[in-house]
């Protein structure tokens, strides 16, 4: 789908955009998805609603009332129209050390690195034996069949206690 909408669409994720309802509010904010539906999803949201009051006479006042909603899920069936506000804001991976080839290390979850890998004692609770009923046995001896005993597979029909 080269040419479709959603090709259109997607190159302006991450753009401030101001997008224009139905019932004449304006809604600007980064926007971040968007379906089949035009559907939008917006973050950081601001909506603009212009009222017009009238006064004593005939002269109509208009001001614009500045709403913030944080992140919006906007029906694209409310849509009329989308503009470019601004451009995307600067990359935060700019700002981070590059990536490249490194060790991975796991987080340790509190448990703290050892002192001397050489001398590596497994960790407690883990000994060097394997523990007796932990753990599966291994495949089962040849003519045993690897099958339950019956009443225990799926089908069955449960049956009463023994008296």
């Amino acid at each position: 789908m080269p040419n479709s909408k959603g090709s259109k669409l997607l190159r302006y994720v991450e753009h401030r955009l101001r997008v224009t309802l139905h019932d004449g509010r304006a809604i600007v904010g980064t926007f971040l998805a968007f379906d089949k539906h035009l559907n939008l999803v917006l973050s950081d949201a601001e909506e603009f609603r212009t009222l017009k009051s009238k006064g004593g006479s005939a002269i109509l006042e208009e001001r614009t009332e500045k709403r913030s909603l944080g992140l919006v899920l906007l029906r694209g069936e409310n849509v009329v129209s989308l503009a470019v506000e601004g451009p995307p804001p600067p990359s935060a991976m700019g700002v981070l050390t590059p990536g490249g080839p490194g060790v991975a290390r796991g987080a340790g979850r509190g448990v703290p690195p050892p002192t001397n890998p050489s001398n590596r004692a497994p960790p407690v609770g883990l000994g060097a034996a394997p523990v007796h009923g932990v753990g599966g046995g291994g495949m089962p001896p040849p003519g045993a069949g690897g099958m339950p005993p019956m009443g225990m597979g799926r089908g069955m029909p449960p049956q009463p206690p023994p008296y």
